[in-house]
């Protein structure tokens, strides 16, 4: 099983960025605070722009948000940076032994509680807007 990657907490903390101090946000500013490379800023930030959720200024430099912060949700940023096989988190190790009781089970078994689990996450993703987690700086 594989770690949701750091695009998605490098991305809502773009967001924020933007939501709270958007004048100050030029790559090099979101760059620095989060901590990392422009390069994978850029990336991200192209990620957001594509789902609508930013507008870069080229030139002058800047991003702003394309909708208001209470519009868009956790899981709504989830989505547009996490790339995931055929909408499922989870991934199963290949070829388990067909003539084992548990290798020719575990998949089946297992497949619904990972599905399950998946769904919760993305229900409570679906609750938190960027708006409400903003708040919750100080």
């Amino acid at each position: 099983m594989k770690q949701i990657s750091s695009r998605f907490s490098i991305a809502v903390h773009i967001l924020s960025l933007v939501a709270t101090i958007p004048s100050e946000c030029t790559g090099d500013f979101i760059a620095g605070s989060v901590n990392t490379n422009p390069v994978i800023i850029r990336k991200i930030i192209g990620l957001l722009k594509k789902a609508g959720f930013v507008e870069v200024r080229a030139g002058v430099g800047g991003t702003s948000l394309r909708k208001p912060a209470d519009q868009i949700t956790l899981l709504d940023v989830y989505r547009a940076v996490e790339v995931i096989e055929n909408g499922e988190l989870f991934n199963f190790h290949n070829h388990p032994n067909p003539n084992c009781l548990v290798g020719s089970n575990i998949e089946a078994a297992l497949r619904a509680e990972l599905r399950d689990a998946q769904a919760a996450m993305e229900q409570r993703l679906g609750q938190v807007t960027l708006a409400q987690l903003i708040t919750k700086f100080k």
